[in-house]
């Protein structure tokens, strides 16, 4: 196991952290809470024996049953050789007390006296504002690592970079931070800026997500076809870990492992990783990646956001960035699991009653919220491609709707 700095903290870290939030389960249906405890313990002690010291829970992982399941693992002499982390469920706090209650149930739960590195779970601009800063979440971390319960504070993130930016700024008490972070997430969300704007300020940055929940492990033909290409033989997998641990600034890399074969893989891959890997041949394979998931692309948005002139809030870029998703990877449950997790309810495709006047390409009924103009701002005043967002929308509104994937309709007319 190769092992990497941690922030301006004065420990080291193994290149590669479990992630528990993906263990095998009973059902083989993913994230339920019937976890295959005795195969999960197997294979968390045979990361931590293989010398992998960063071990990532959270709350609401495997339907609360995750952190049970770490607590469990770390048993026998296993908690004394980690680095623990878990997380805050942030959305669920209702007043500042809750802080105090989450944190000491979860003590319980993993068997131990105190979290080596507390997060705040999955921050946003709005989460930062409207709860954190408002029940003054701080100040309960700050008594928390004053009396031991918490060692370091960090935060996890899922928003923009400017979010980002003001989180981290926000705060002395930051030790570290977690990104979602891949060679194709490189200029979304927090991205390599939010990287290296952290590395700057001396926080450790934990990155979560390298593999986009396996997607980039198993790529198409034409990708996997030049990978194989190249002259030094990786697997896909190890070809984005790599690019991920190239990078001075990421201190360790998150893999939520299901398998006792993904979790050897990852350990070969980690034990050769270093930074400085690639060279600029490397980086040209990288790019050429890239470009072909690009080419996929089925709705080419920028994300400029001159067409969020929608009286409703409905985020039309972001339910285009989802879209893609599904093309891009061939994946419309994916896609519509982010859809659902990640846009608020006012901003989905599903609150432009636009759709409303669909119906004989939905074959169903018009969406439960109201209040759509038909004002057509959104494509007539904002995009700079006239008819651009009226041509793609239709097909967004009914793939996350359940509809099938069809082309060039045309809700405006």
């Amino acid at each position: 196991m190769q092992y990497r700095n941690f922030g301006k903290l004065d420990r080291k870290v193994s290149a590669l952290g479990f992630g528990a939030m993906r263990f095998p389960t009973l059902s083989g249906e993913g994230r339920g809470g019937d976890i295959d405890e005795p195969e999960a313990l197997c294979m968390v002690r045979h990361a931590i024996d293989s010398g992998v010291n960063y071990v990532d829970t959270a709350y609401p992982y495997h339907d609360g049953r995750s952190e049970v399941v770490v607590g469990k693992a770390l048993r026998d002499g296993y908690r004394e050789r980690v680095r623990l982390a878990t997380k805050l469920p942030v959305w669920m706090v209702t007043e500042p007390a809750d802080f105090d209650k989450f944190l000491n149930e979860q003590l319980k739960k993993l068997q131990t006296d105190h979290i080596d590195f507390y997060l705040l779970h999955a921050l946003s601009k709005d989460r930062w504002r409207d709860i954190v800063l408002k029940h003054k979440l701080l100040e309960r971390a700050e008594a928390a690592l004053a009396d031991g319960r918490i060692r370091h504070l960090g935060f996890s993130f899922h928003d923009d970079y400017a979010g980002f930016e003001e989180i981290v700024n926000g705060s002395e008490l930051w030790s570290f931070c977690q990104i979602q972070l891949n060679y194709m997430d490189a200029e979304n969300q927090a991205g390599v800026r939010g990287l290296k704007l952290a590395a700057s300020k001396g926080l450790a940055v934990v990155v979560m997500e390298p593999l986009m929940g396996g997607r980039l492990a198993d790529p198409p033909k034409d990708i996997r076809a030049a990978m194989e290409g190249f002259p030094v033989r990786r697997s896909p997998a190890a070809w984005a870990l790599n690019w991920l641990w190239d990078q001075p600034e990421v201190s360790v890399v998150l893999s939520g492992m299901s398998t006792m074969e993904q979790v050897e893989d990852n350990l070969g891959i980690a034990a050769s990783s270093r930074i400085g890997a690639f060279g600029e041949a490397e980086r040209a394979l990288i790019a050429q990646v890239q470009e072909k998931y690009r080419a996929r692309t089925a709705i080419p948005c920028t994300k400029c956001g001159y067409c969020m002139l929608c009286p409703n809030g409905v985020n039309i870029p972001g339910n285009f960035e989802f879209f893609n998703y599904a093309r891009l990877f061939d994946d419309v449950a994916g896609a519509r699991f982010k859809y659902q997790v990640f846009l608020a309810e006012t901003e989905r495709s599903g609150s432009c009653t636009i759709a409303a006047f669909a119906r004989s390409c939905v074959r169903r009924g018009s969406p439960s919220a109201s209040g759509c103009r038909r004002c057509r701002r959104c494509w007539r005043e904002g995009c700079g491609r006239p008819g651009f967002v009226r041509r793609q929308w239709g097909e967004t509104v009914v793939a996350f709707r359940g509809g099938k994937l069809v082309r060039n309709m045309n809700l405006y007319s």
